[in-house]
């Protein structure tokens, strides 16, 4: 029988469970699957997902290379967008600049 690759997960570094949990969770919507760590002190490594995508999060060292770029074919793309854009905005009502520039150069 010729192999199936049957799912992919991408393992991305995290320095900041926090910032980690902000942006994963909280901004992008995935849920947390489960979490583990050795010791309560040491790293953390976790899974979470959402709509069909699984992402391992982990801040053990050499578990995967900082910066790294993971492409996701998606469809509903215009919907996530308005979804992302809507939980970001400022007491203002004006739409936050991100760290690469305004929302609209998220698109």
């Amino acid at each position: 029988m010729p192999a199936a690759f049957q799912q992919t997960i991408p393992i991305l570094r995290i320095f900041d469970e926090a910032k980690a949990r902000e942006f994963y969770v909280d901004f992008l919507g995935f849920q947390i699957d489960w979490q583990h760590r050795f010791e309560p002190d040491l790293p953390l490594y976790m899974q979470v997902s959402r709509a069909g995508l699984t992402l391992h999060l982990s801040e053990h060292v050499g578990d995967a290379c900082p910066g790294s770029t993971v492409f996701v074919r998606t469809t509903g793309i215009d919907d996530l967008h308005a979804e992302l854009i809507a939980k970001n905005i400022n007491t203002s009502g004006q739409a936050s600049r991100s760290p690469r520039g305004t929302p609209s150069a998220w698109r």
